[in-house]
């Protein structure tokens, strides 16, 4: 349904302005929520890519710079657990997983 929107925009000088433009408000407006929910509470990085995402479906430079983004986010993604860490907070949830569910089959059995 959007392909064919945007096909039949694109089809005048005018109609290809405005569905840029309309692109440009969109993805900046979810873009800029995305930077806003960085310091409150909210899914700011995921924001940010689906803004990027939609200005990048227009924009060059909106593709290099959700590349550059994700880039960015792996590579503090990786810095911050080392795998060592990981290995034992896994290994501790896994235990603890186990524990509650070994505590309610006892509670369970005690007033069944």
């Amino acid at each position: 349904m959007i392909k064919r929107f945007r096909a039949k925009a694109k089809t005048t000088p005018a109609g290809e302005l405005a569905w840029r433009i309309g692109v440009a408000v969109l993805g900046g407006t979810i873009t800029a929520l995305g930077a806003v929910f960085l310091i409150t509470p909210g899914p700011g990085w995921l924001i940010i890519f689906a803004g990027l995402g939609i200005l990048a479906s227009e924009f060059a430079w909106a593709e290099r710079a959700l590349i550059k983004t994700k880039m960015v986010a792996l590579r503090a993604a990786q810095k911050a657990l080392p795998p060592g860490k990981r290995r034992l907070y896994i290994s501790l949830a896994v235990a603890l997983l186990i524990l509650i569910v070994l505590a309610l089959l006892a509670i369970r059995r005690n007033f069944a």
